[in-house]
């Protein structure tokens, strides 16, 4: 399988490369988003692409944005992206991985939901009994399931950059008491639903990232991708094992690989093997069989 680390639209303008997606304008009130095959580990875009990611995720989305669509409106349009590019170089890159959405003003917080102790929360709560401000039980172990999902949001870092956790005051000052209240609840009643229903897949969500603009009269919408192996963690719920960081269906298997590489995960990251490639691809695609299977 041929992968795609950047498109090359010739028939509409280029707007935006980031960290996976890039985006075209399609007129004055849509864009067009192609999700390539590019991987962000450690807020770095890694040289190798992940084949067919893109098409894991747009197709993931596709089915949270329609599952979800009775708890906040998504960004979709409706329009099929061949539709909007000339020529057949152009279709075949967006031929399964790409959406055609409503311009919108992107909030400036990643809304993060965390349902259970891992990553940098659990490093956090190692240092100082707490996660993101939260206090916490004491005695957790790591991979624990919270007590209750935390909606712990973050700033947007600019590609290359890292995002920084904020606190819930903090997002207040950046969205206003109103729409910062909007949001965490639209997240984490979000979080709820997708991860009891894919408990019943035998998944586990363990935490996730979303993202949300507003149109010109201010209503709310679930922008960017949904509940993908990209933007959550998820875990195999047959082997999970609290004590320890289960094994995942997500990019954190290129992560383990980059964290035990000797890498300093500043400048340029190192060339990832070929096996470690094939095994997430092989994930990601897991994890779509397991959530869309009847």
């Amino acid at each position: 399988m041929s992968a795609l680390h950047e498109s090359t639209i010739s028939s509409l303008p280029l707007l935006h490369r980031g960290k996976v997606r890039d985006l075209y304008e399609v007129d004055a009130g849509h864009l067009l988003i192609v999700q390539t095959d590019r991987l962000s580990a450690f807020d770095v875009i890694l040289d190798d692409p992940i084949p067919g990611k893109g098409e894991v995720l747009t197709t993931l989305s596709n089915f949270w944005f329609e599952k979800l669509g009775h708890i906040i409106p998504n960004h979709l349009s409706g329009i099929a992206p061949e539709s909007v590019v000339n020529g057949e170089a152009d279709k075949a890159q967006v031929r399964g991985r790409a959406f055609v959405t409503k311009k919108l003003k992107p909030l400036p917080i990643e809304a993060i939901v965390r349902g259970y102790l891992v990553g940098s929360g659990w490093k956090d709560y190692k240092k100082t009994g707490t996660l993101c401000g939260f206090a916490l039980p004491a005695g957790l172990r790591e991979a624990d399931k919270l007590p209750e999902p935390l909606f712990t949001p973050s700033t947007k870092a600019a590609v290359g950059d890292h995002d920084e956790n904020i606190s819930y005051a903090q997002a207040v000052e950046l969205l206003g008491e109103s729409r910062a209240a909007q949001v965490r609840d639209a997240a984490i009643s979000l979080y709820v639903e997708a991860a009891n229903f894919a408990a019943t897949k035998g998944i586990i969500i363990a935490d996730t990232k979303f993202e949300f603009g507003v149109d010109e009269e201010g209503t709310l919408y679930l922008i960017d991708e949904a509940l993908t192996p990209d933007s959550s963690r998820f875990w195999p719920a047959e082997s999970y094992q609290p004590g320890s960081n289960p094994p995942s269906f997500d990019k954190q298997f290129v992560r383990d690989w980059l964290e035990s590489s000797g890498w300093d995960k500043q400048g340029q990251a190192p060339r990832v093997p070929q096996e470690v490639l094939q095994k997430t691809s092989d994930k990601y695609h897991e994890a779509l069989q397991r959530l869309m299977t009847v």
